[in-house]
């Protein structure tokens, strides 16, 4: 057989699978379209109906997830791989075991994801620490969480160790306590001292003063002053003012109004005794 006769016999074949693998990769395109814009629409809707950004994203991240998945299922069945397929599921046990042990942490993470997106110990935009790293949630995927630091760098958190380590949310209830210490003279009058920080405290944009107010006691005798801890709290989902200007408003307006009203907040005093009657050198001369 000659080459012409080769090609005239084998054209109608390769005509054939090029038809096949057009539409198959047809196929696959449409299914991937469909995904991302059912993903965008269900999360929409979802966040509609729910009012939460975390859970929405994941359920129609999961949705196109499973759209994809179908795509390639019709991609097989087109293809002919139909009994690949059923031989695949028929032996799904050893595979099962086999792909699980070499894709657990994947696995894992998937699992731990689907658990933090129903059980919700944050939302989209919480302020969290885990496992040391703190910062605020972007986004919840299948594997990892996403999180952004005060410095401005993304984390990517696998779900697992999320989900097997001490996580803190400073942010899902909507307040934050902030505390401070003052040291007042022993010779001062400490109850007017007293209301003197409850009066500027209260006036401290940011501090709330009405579902959680602040708080002033004494917290101990040291050896210079008598230490005062006020204690006020923050509403986090106020996003007007960052929490640490509160903090440094309410240090800086406290500190301001006790000097104001005469109140002295020295410095630790240390005490030096001679017991052999001698001059004691309180300074090193300049020159020798």
């Amino acid at each position: 057989m000659n080459e012409l006769e080769f090609l005239s016999t084998d054209w109608p074949t390769v005509k054939h699978w090029l038809i096949i693998g057009g539409i198959a990769l047809a196929t696959f395109l449409i299914f991937l379209f469909l995904a991302r814009k059912s993903r965008t629409l269900l999360s929409r809707r979802l966040i509609k109906r729910m009012d939460d950004d975390l859970l929405a994203n994941f359920l129609a991240g999961v949705f196109g997830s499973i759209v994809i998945l179908i795509g390639l299922l019709f991609v097989f069945r087109i293809i002919g791989l139909t009994g690949v397929i059923s031989g695949m599921l028929a032996g799904a046990g050893i595979s099962a075991f086999i792909i699980g042990f070499a894709l657990k942490d994947i696995g894992e993470n998937f699992l731990a994801g689907i658990i933090l997106a129903f059980k919700r110990p944050f939302r989209v935009g919480d302020i969290v620490d885990i496992n040391g790293m703190r910062g605020q949630v972007l986004m919840l995927n299948l594997r990892d969480t996403q999180i952004k630091t005060g410095d401005g760098k993304d984390v990517f958190i696998p779900n697992g160790i999320i989900l097997k380590n001490p996580l803190i949310n400073f942010t899902i209830d909507g307040f934050l306590r902030y505390d401070f210490i003052v040291g007042l003279d022993y010779s001062s009058d400490y109850y007017a001292a007293i209301e003197v920080i409850k009066s500027a405290i209260v006036e401290v944009p940011g501090v709330l003063d009405s579902s959680k107010l602040p708080s002033v006691w004494v917290t101990e005798m040291a050896e210079s002053t008598l230490n005062i801890q006020v204690t006020f709290w923050v509403d986090t989902f106020d996003r007007a003012i960052s929490d640490a200007i509160v903090k440094s408003s309410a240090i800086l307006m406290v500190l301001t109004a006790l000097e104001k009203a005469g109140f002295n907040m020295p410095a630790r005093i240390v005490e030096l005794k001679n017991y052999q009657g001698k001059e004691l050198k309180t300074s090193v001369p300049t020159s020798l």
